[in-house]
């Protein structure tokens, strides 16, 4: 009996001096665990948050591009009839949303939605300009008929993405 009572004696320090060394070692682990992932984070934030920035560039660039007022603009409509006119403003259209459509990856499902919305609202002041004027009607009678068209929704689905990509890169200053 005084064997067992030694040896209790013993192995009772030596599981509290264990069980104290479990602790202090996983609370070290879970904080370095923690510096870890806050660390990985800032990487995270200074490699993402630029590339983010220059999809919000590349965007906002694009719905500026695709407004009426510069796309009709850059297409010289003086030298071309109304169809020719009609087919260069949908090219257009559809090689810049082309080649912005990989930004969607760094936006929400609401912003790109409206970043689509926006495209194809403009695509519908083309096609409905083009259906307004007569079939021999120049350059010039499209842009026309394509400005009063814009005026008249005043850009809404432009101005509305725009916001909401300004507002998405908002959130990270």
């Amino acid at each position: 009996m005084d064997y067992a009572i030694d040896l209790l004696k013993i192995l009772l320090p030596a599981g509290i001096v264990l069980y104290g060394m479990y602790l202090v070692v996983v609370s070290f682990l879970s904080k370095e665990r923690e510096k870890m992932i806050v660390e990985l984070k800032t990487q995270n934030s200074q490699t993402i948050l630029p590339i983010r920035l220059q999809a919000a560039e590349r965007l906002c660039l694009l719905l500026e591009r695709i407004s009426p007022n510069n796309l009709v603009r850059r297409s010289n409509p003086g030298s071309l009839t109304a169809g020719e006119l009609h087919a260069h403003l949908l090219h257009e259209v559809r090689e810049e949303f082309s080649h912005n459509f990989s930004q969607q990856v760094y936006f929400s499902e609401q912003t790109w939605e409206a970043v689509k919305n926006a495209v194809e609202s403009i695509n519908t002041i083309i096609n409905q300009s083009r259906q307004s004027v007569d079939a021999d009607a120049s350059g010039m009678d499209l842009a026309r008929a394509i400005f009063s068209r814009s005026l008249e929704q005043n850009n809404d689905a432009i101005s509305y993405a725009l916001k909401h990509v300004k507002s998405e890169i908002n959130i990270y200053f």
